[in-house]
């Protein structure tokens, strides 16, 4: 009876951006895939990607940066543009990386900003593909959100916090993963610069930030391939939004997970894992029996 593989590394590294100390996860070999992390308070690639790296690190090389102000990267915010400089910073990243061509996974936050570089056709993003975990569509100011948005450093705020991510009760009610997610939250700048985000001057509209507000992306503009992955029991959105923003896409599908909340990528990892793994595989698939094709005309 032959022995298991042993598990692939997983490297903790850091890169200067722009003179940004840029955290980020990699592992495996092959096509590369990028896989960008949700802005929760305490979010970061580690929590994001435990569990997909070592499904996917046999075939992909995976790369899972941490987004600016979150996680172990420099924890810098701009008040003039918010998304602006995360994007920028992102697209430095990839330059820096020499990421001129990658299959991309984003969760919430990131899911909806993959969809919309995409639609943007926004190059600095090399995209052959795009993965959104609960990404895209309308994203309403509702109670669950509201809770979210309100952590307070305390562990009582982030066991809330996690009861509104999650639909099974064993998450709010696990000690460990409770405390694993406050003292990651606890990061030096890692709060102030999740909460200026939501920061608005009395003179300006809009308090509820980036929720409540129409989506307005363009998504029949997207031209790659495109899976959407959503929770049944997403407390933070609403139900059947993935379907209605993929029969947009032309070439996107949508899978909803019963028993599902806002991270399908963590409660329902290996469901989650066995999607991705099959989308990336048949698209690597049809690219190499294409240019087998090529080469053979």
């Amino acid at each position: 009876m032959g022995s298991a593989a042993a598990p692939v590394p997983v490297r903790s590294r850091y890169v200067l951006v722009d003179g940004l100390r840029t955290h980020y996860l990699d592992a495996g070999e092959g096509p590369t895939v990028v896989l960008l992390h949700s802005a929760e308070f305490g979010g970061c690639a580690e929590l994001s990607w435990e569990d997909t790296i070592p499904a996917l690190a046999d075939r992909y090389r995976l790369v899972a940066p941490d987004w600016l102000g979150f996680g172990k990267t420099d924890k810098v915010h701009d008040f003039s543009s918010v998304r602006g400089r995360m994007l920028a910073h992102m697209r430095r990243f990839l330059e820096i990386m020499c990421i001129d061509e990658a299959h991309f996974v984003g969760s919430s936050m990131a899911g909806s900003v993959l969809l919309s570089v995409a639609a943007e056709h926004d190059r600095g993003f090399p995209l052959r593909s795009v993965v959104a975990a609960s990404g895209g569509g309308f994203v309403p100011n509702n109670e669950a959100r509201q809770i979210v948005q309100s952590y307070d450093c305390t562990l009582e705020s982030m066991r809330k916090t996690i009861e509104m991510l999650f639909h099974n009760p064993r998450w709010p009610a696990d000690d460990a993963y409770v405390e694993r997610r406050f003292q990651i939250s606890l990061e030096p700048g890692a709060w102030e610069s999740a909460a200026a985000a939501r920061f608005r001057a009395p003179v300006r509209k809009g308090g509820g930030g980036p929720f409540g507000r129409p989506d307005d992306t363009p998504y029949e503009e997207i031209s790659v391939p495109t899976l959407l992955i959503a929770g049944a029991n997403d407390k933070l959105r609403e139900p059947g939004y993935a379907p209605e923003v993929a029969e947009r896409i032309p070439n996107g599908r949508a899978e909803v997970l019963p028993d599902c909340g806002h991270l399908p990528n963590v409660e329902r990892a290996d469901e989650f894992n066995r999607l991705v793994g099959e989308f990336l595989d048949e698209l690597e698939r049809t690219a190499s029996d294409s240019t087998r094709a090529t080469a053979e005309a």
